[in-house]
């Protein structure tokens, strides 16, 4: 099922932006200049918010917790101690909005 989830224009190039799902599971939505990605928020090495706290470059997000870092396209592991995936949501453009994809 998709979502509405935000306006497209509220995600500037290079920044990422928390969102809550219906479910009240969180979402970090990023804009790295060729296209846009959505991950879980939290960290899967420790509690830290990555649309709070992340850093990112490019594909890459860090977490500045420990220094650990995920591809956004991807959800996987670039750097330690980061070992487990993000889980990712496959997410669309239409009229403005940001659309992700959930579970039913």
């Amino acid at each position: 099922m998709m979502h509405r989830l935000i306006m497209a224009a509220d995600v500037e190039v290079g920044s990422i932006v928390g969102a809550d799902l219906p479910d009240g599971r969180r979402v970090a939505v990023y804009n790295t200049g060729e296209g846009y990605y959505a991950t879980e928020d939290q960290c899967t090495h420790g509690k830290a918010s990555l649309s709070e706290e992340g850093i990112l470059d490019g594909c890459v997000v860090e977490c500045p917790w420990h220094f650990g870092s995920f591809d956004v396209s991807t959800g996987m592991p670039k750097a330690m101690p980061c070992t487990v995936a993000l889980r990712i949501y496959p997410v669309t453009q239409e009229d403005g909005w940001i659309m992700i994809e959930i579970d039913a």
